[in-house]
């Protein structure tokens, strides 16, 4: 019951009845781009010092390969769920989006655990950064691959360069991973020069943020019929059946709850800011509506509001308190 009453979660809460009642609230624009930018860099420069303060590990490099592998191999069953109902070029770009991770869940439940005191390994930043970009590879590729064969003939044509720059060279991974970088490389007295900035205002800032994104999912959410009644299904069951796939390897590995809960919910995420970017330019045949309404509209929101909570509990209960 605590973790539904983190002021980060309430606050989302607070956003979706906000539109659902039609109160008319609304943020202004480049309030919430801004907030974006200040999260990813505060997230990143606190993993930074973490690590300046542990060093690399054994235990780093395995949960780096493990989010990879999980990035690259997801894309696959969402991909083989919807390509007969949607056709290859959206089920590619579906795939892309579910294999692909939402940074702000991730912030939010790292959010949440610090609230909490529940600890968590600063190196789980880096391994939210490398799981952002293979999925997106490997949608396209299965868009092209499909298209061509329902086509009978030649896949469209993929401007590579244009794909790897926005799913490795991205602005929000740039930040996070160079926010990552100055953290270690400045050390303790960077964190003390920066400690009111990137941890004081953290929180608040978050609040703020989600209050937005609970108006924007409410939204997604009153559009969610355009999808159909299978693109909805898999958009509320894939956060359980891709976060159990996260769960289960971040108990393989023999992480702590709070490491666990933070890959099973990158495995269970869906990405609504980096990886439609890319896909515009990869996949411009596909329907951003589709893929953008049911992660934002559906798997967001339920993240959010119950996956936390759920999983948190859950992994509480298998690893033993």
């Amino acid at each position: 019951m605590s973790t539904l009453t983190t002021p980060p979660i309430l606050f989302f809460v607070l956003g979706m009845l906000a539109a659902a009642l039609r109160t008319g609230l609304k943020v202004p624009h480049p309030i919430p781009k801004l907030l974006s930018l200040y999260l990813l860099f505060a997230i990143g420069f606190k993993g930074g010092m973490s690590l300046s303060r542990t060093g690399p590990s054994g235990e780093m490099a395995a949960a780096i390969g493990a989010g990879v592998v999980l990035s690259a191999l997801l894309p696959l069953v969402a991909y083989a769920a919807l390509r007969r109902h949607v056709g290859a070029m959206n089920a590619g770009a579906v795939a892309a989006t579910y294999g692909s991770i939402s940074a702000v869940t991730f912030i939010t439940a790292s959010a949440v655990l610090r609230e909490l005191g529940v600890a968590q390994s600063g190196y789980m930043v880096a391994v939210m950064a490398v799981m952002e970009s293979p999925a997106i590879v490997v949608g396209v590729l299965l868009a092209r691959r499909g298209a061509a064969r329902e086509a009978g003939g030649e896949g469209p044509s993929i401007r590579w360069g244009h794909l790897l720059h926005e799913s490795f060279l991205n602005g929000p991974v740039f930040l996070l991973l160079g926010s990552m970088a100055v953290g270690v490389l400045s050390g303790e007295k960077g964190a003390a020069l920066l400690a009111p900035f990137a941890q004081d205002m953290f929180t608040g800032a978050l609040c703020f943020f989600l209050l937005d994104l609970g108006l924007l999912a409410a939204r997604r959410l009153r559009e969610i019929g355009r999808a159909g009644v299978v693109c909805v299904a898999f958009a509320a069951g894939a956060p359980l059946v891709q976060g159990a796939a996260g769960l289960l390897v971040a108990r393989a590995l023999g992480m702590s709850a709070g490491d666990a809960l933070l890959l099973t919910l990158l495995a269970g995420s869906a990405s609504y800011i980096a990886a439609p970017a890319a896909l515009k330019l990869a996949i411009p045949k596909a329907n951003p509506g589709l893929y953008v309404t049911m992660a934002l509209g559906v798997t967001f929101p339920l993240n959010i509001a119950v996956g936390i909570p759920a999983w948190l509990w859950l992994i509480r209960w298998w690893w033993g308190g």
